[in-house]
């Protein structure tokens, strides 16, 4: 939320320009008699044009303005979803059926608009031989179905190979419209 405005007693000013609620202009005026008028209209004083010369402080019920303040920052914040990042783990030993599983729940994720960041594992001695986990890696990008493009090239993180994944919008808008009849028969 904003910065909080002085109200009433903690407006520390000899004079200031003052608006009433209605949004008419009262003039100039001594901060007294601006406090006088507020509460005979049981308001309060807002000071909210504090860098003017004088400041301009205006009549109004602060409880309700602050209220209706949150409720549209509220309103407001709620922002469409972030994407989201999903991660699919393949082992240097993983089958190909269990490869081709992994692949499926790989295109989903594309397919709803997630990141999907791809690691193959290495474990052990497996490291010592981490040259041939990239071809595994490229072979199990080359099983999916869903149409992609890389975050770059695969890395060598500490437990193997890391490529991050999103899905092509490009293909996907393509897929998404209607295709047109050109008119020719099959």
């Amino acid at each position: 939320m904003e910065k909080r405005l002085r109200i009433n007693n903690f407006i520390r000013v000899p004079e200031v320009s003052v608006i009433d609620e209605t949004g008419q202009q009262l003039g100039t005026m001594k901060l007294s008699e601006a406090m006088k008028i507020a509460l005979e209209r049981e308001m309060d004083l807002v000071e909210v044009g504090p860098n003017a010369q004088p400041p301009i402080a205006k009549i109004m019920d602060y409880g309700k303005y602050r209220y209706q303040k949150e409720r549209q920052e509220r309103k407001s914040g709620h922002r469409p979803k972030e994407q989201e990042t999903k991660t699919i783990r393949v082992g240097f030993k993983t089958g190909t059926h269990d490869m081709l599983v992994k692949a499926k729940k790989a295109d989903e994720f594309l397919e709803d608009g997630h990141l999907v960041k791809v690691e193959l594992t290495l474990r052990g001695r497996e490291k010592a031989m981490a040259h041939l986990g990239l071809p595994k890696l490229k072979g199990f990008l080359t099983t999916l179905t869903q149409p992609f493009t890389t975050q770059g090239e695969p890395k060598r993180g500490p437990y193997g190979w890391v490529v991050m994944i999103q899905p092509d919008k490009k293909a996907l808008q393509q897929k998404q419209q209607p295709k047109k009849d050109d008119g020719t028969a099959e």
